[in-house]
């Protein structure tokens, strides 16, 4: 079973990132997950976080002279802002933070929670007096762990010939056009924009918002388009509903943070439309081996039915939410001391829209990853091939002419 799990706080010592049951003898050097970590610092709109952070991962474990070993693939990515917050987030206890009343604050102690933010629900649950000890770990920082074990999962599916790309196409109420068709290699062509759109003239207009918005003191949300491309029919599973690959999908890129939606194909226009502008039709294509030699003349689908893949390119829309920290701060409630009181504001970027596609594909490659394991098993990378060259000779054989 691929699993991962993240450790760390914003501004603490380091992030942390432990990958669990990739198949032994895959090629991975710390580049591999050096440019996606970049790739997630960029996008216009950001705050000067990304200024100060160069985010590279250290490999501490499950890799040996470039491949992967099967065992836990352990990653550290240093927080370069840490040394202007250890006094405030070091683990240990000091003097100060014992007085005769009990704990005395730490420096920058949160008490004025941010609407939309976790700070408040996270005090009550977890019986903190600062909210620090909060949004510390709520914070999107925490992405850049997932991005890095994202970054592995995309190693191995590049091996079978499966690719994951994004592009924004929408922030706040401008919307970009999405170009037909496509571009073959979709990260290329969105990287080269500050704002990761395909589209120049909405790039261009939408650079206008961010700066009329950062003047107000004000955040925008926006839209991302994940597309994976060249999975083969049949990942996943319609029998159970744990196993559905596009609840599994939508688990994961919910779990982003200031993610509120996520569309697969069509999405919520699917509702508004008959069926007969809805589903696609099949048709018969020779060569095609990864679709059992058939083909949708669309896809409305999304590359998914039944919870299962189709072989079609995987198609999966991301909204989020304006981020919650405004540097005109809405109003809320001081918890020291109930009285009426404006959000505290940290720093925050005006928008990450382009920075939460990057996110987003990596929760994409990493449940792409885990039903291809799941589907073709295998201890190494030579046996996960060779299972899975065998069903794809099984599906095509089927449909042969």
């Amino acid at each position: 079973m691929l699993r991962f799990t993240t450790a760390g706080e914003s501004h603490g010592a380091a992030l942390v990132s432990i990958l669990e049951g990739m198949p032994a003898g895959m090629p991975l050097v710390a580049a591999d997950v050096d440019a996606e970590l970049a790739r997630r610092q960029q996008g216009y709109g950001r705050g000067r976080r990304m200024q100060i952070e160069r985010d590279t991962a250290e490999i501490l474990s499950g890799v040996r002279a470039g491949e992967t070993l099967g065992s836990p693939i352990a990653m550290l990515i240093r927080n370069r802002d840490w040394a202007n917050w250890q006094e405030i987030m070091d683990p240990a206890p000091r003097s100060s933070d014992a007085g005769p009343e009990g704990k005395a604050p730490r420096a920058r102690a949160v008490t004025r929670p941010r609407p939309g933010h976790a700070d408040l629900a996270g005090v009550l649950k977890y019986d903190r007096d600062d909210a620090r000890d909060i949004l510390e770990r709520a914070s999107a920082r925490e992405t850049t762990a997932r991005v890095a074990a994202g970054a592995v999962c995309r190693r191995l599916l590049r091996e079978f010939g499966i690719s994951v790309g994004s592009h924004l196409v929408q922030l706040g109420d401008i919307a970009a056009v999405r170009p037909e068709p496509m571009p073959p290699d979709i990260n290329t062509a969105a990287d080269a924009s500050p704002l990761r759109t395909l589209d120049p003239d909405a790039e261009a207009r939408m650079v206008a918002r961010i700066d009329a918005v950062k003047r107000e003191g004000n955040t925008l949300g926006g839209v991302c388009e994940v597309v994976c491309d060249g999975l083969p029919v049949g990942l996943g599973s319609h029998v159970s509903w744990d196993r559905k690959l596009d609840g599994r999908l939508g688990a994961a890129i919910l779990s982003i943070p200031a993610v509120k939606g996520v569309e697969i194909g069509l999405g919520f226009e699917a509702a508004r439309r008959p069926g007969s502008e809805v589903h696609d039709e099949i048709e018969m294509a020779p060569g095609r081996t990864r679709t059992g030699h058939v083909r949708r003349r669309s896809n409305r689908a999304g590359g998914l039915e039944g919870g299962m893949t189709t072989g079609e390119p995987l198609v999966v829309r991301v909204a989020m939410k304006p981020i919650s920290t405004l540097m005109r701060p809405l109003g809320t409630i001081d918890t020291a001391t109930l009285a009426p009181a404006a959000a505290v504001a940290e720093r925050s970027d005006v928008t990450a829209v382009p920075a939460m596609g990057v996110i987003a594909e990596a929760m994409v490659a990493f449940v792409a990853a885990q039903a291809l394991l799941e589907k073709f098993g295998g201890d190494s990378l030579g046996e996960l091939r060779r299972n899975f060259d065998a069903y794809l000779a099984h599906v095509a054989g089927r449909m042969a002419e």
